[in-house]
């Protein structure tokens, strides 16, 4: 078997592969087929044919990583690049483009990109690809921070407490990820996938609970954790 399959095989059993893809790419042909192959080897992707819509598919949802074309997007792709990273900073961005030049090559990495990959390519190259980039930030995010100020009062993460009080591990990762993207929409299905490892109706019931439960335990320092229905949770600061 090919190391990349085995590879994205045996991280999918431990829920490592439930990254959200966000496809923009105006051959809706090739795209549906690339969004097709990624949801069966475990990730979670959606495809949009033009560069306006993917920016608002950014704003609205948290995202894993971009895979994008330069041309046939509805707008200058090296002006895409550069608003998707002005706007997201961190996240993983891999261009997927029949633009073989050199220049164009240079000019994407310059604006932005992580990764260029020429068309036509193979679908298990790709997965390297985007599985290299995406371990290079789950080690990242491990090493960001782990104590957060909540106006006054004190998460610890590392040390599962706040204000000094025991939480659950589940409790606190949770509010870990929440509070790395304050004032942000965490998406749902990330959450279940992350903490969870599984996306069901049961799972979903026993993050309704924890998040109850965190409620209550930021409630002193004006907190307050908002449902965004159909998409996520998001953190938030009531002083601000």
């Amino acid at each position: 078997m090919h190391i990349c399959k085995y590879f994205t095989k045996f991280a999918a059993i431990f829920g490592r592969m439930a990254a959200r893809i966000l496809i923009i790419d105006g051959d809706i042909t090739l795209s549906t087929v690339l969004s097709d192959y990624l949801d069966s080897r475990g990730y979670k992707a959606q495809r949009v044919s033009d560069g306006r819509a993917g920016l608002e598919a950014l704003a609205a949802g948290s995202w894993d990583a971009v895979l994008m074309e330069l041309q046939g997007v509805g707008m200058n792709g090296y002006e895409l690049i550069k608003d998707i990273r002005h706007r997201l900073p961190n996240i993983p961005l891999l261009v997927v483009t029949t633009r073989s030049d050199r220049e164009d090559q240079m000019r994407a990495f310059q604006l932005g990109a992580d990764d260029y990959q020429i068309k036509p390519f193979t679908m298990d190259i790709l997965i390297c690809r985007i599985e290299a980039i995406l371990r290079r930030v789950r080690a990242f995010e491990e090493k960001k921070q782990k104590i957060f100020d909540l106006n006054g009062h004190s998460f610890d993460s590392l040390h599962q407490t706040f204000d000094g009080a025991h939480m659950s591990a589940r409790e606190s990762d949770l509010l870990l990820m929440l509070a790395r993207h304050e004032g942000e929409v965490v998406d749902r299905h990330k959450i279940l996938s992350s903490l969870w490892k599984e996306d069901n109706a049961f799972t979903a019931r026993s993050l309704g609970v924890y998040i109850n439960h965190l409620r209550n335990f930021i409630k002193a320092a004006q907190y307050e954790i908002v449902a965004v229905r159909y998409k996520g949770y998001k953190l938030i600061n009531q002083k601000s």
